[in-house]
């Protein structure tokens, strides 16, 4: 699955470990989640768009 985590991390000058701390996850949860290694549940998925206020569509895509 694709994503624009690093983009949308990278415009709010967010380190890694600065989103892993807002989606309590750890800083490689958020690595492999930009490289794609790793696809997020559902209930991480929605943390992940309210955090950065946007619809899970524009954030993840197929």
């Amino acid at each position: 699955m694709n994503n624009r985590l690093k983009v949308l991390r990278a415009e709010r000058n967010w380190s890694q470990a600065d989103l892993a701390e807002q989606l309590g996850v750890s800083r490689q949860t958020v690595n492999a989640l930009e490289t794609g290694r790793y696809d997020p549940s559902l209930p991480l998925a929605f943390k992940i768009a309210r955090v950065f206020a946007q619809p899970i569509e524009s954030i993840f895509s197929e």
